[in-house]
């Protein structure tokens, strides 16, 4: 009996334990943009919580010029991904680090020629969740949000 008291008692601690090291506070850190023109956005462009890192949404936005990618869903998708690795590599990170991708397409039809560009990209196939919306920002035909790990 006493034996099963012990062992009651150290479970019982065990679980204490565990429970107060997972419920320690996790640090949040909101990322500055690299170009600092970005800075004036109502949002960060990365998340940082322990390891995880949260970015934005990306539309196929070529930053340089000021408009969407030329070439229709797969012009678009090609240059979101670009703009994820930019901001995955200012935080020291790739596409390999990315667990998991959200992907917003404007229309559901353009699926297949999505998945064509995004397949070259995404090797280690995170885990996705993709879905069609009414519209997105500025007549984006794809956006896409990704979380990485470091």
């Amino acid at each position: 009996m006493k034996n099963l008291i012990k062992l009651l008692a150290i479970v019982f601690l065990m679980g204490v334990c565990t429970s107060a090291f997972s419920q320690e506070k996790t640090e949040l850190i909101f990322h500055k943009p690299e170009n600092p023109a970005r800075a004036s956005a109502p949002f960060s462009e990365a998340v940082q919580a322990g390891n995880l890192f949260f970015l934005a949404g990306q539309i196929g936005m070529d930053r340089r010029v000021g408009k969407l990618a030329e070439g229709g869903v797969q012009g678009e998708t090609e240059q979101a991904i670009k703009n994820i690795q930019g901001v995955l590599q200012y935080h020291g990170l790739t596409l390999d680090n990315v667990v998991k991708c959200t992907v917003i397409l404007s229309d559901i039809d353009d699926f297949k020629a999505f998945n064509e560009v995004y397949v070259k990209y995404f090797t280690k196939k995170p885990a996705r969740t993709t879905y069609a919306a009414a519209g997105l920002a500025v007549g984006a035909k794809i956006e896409i949000d990704v979380i990485a790990v470091k």
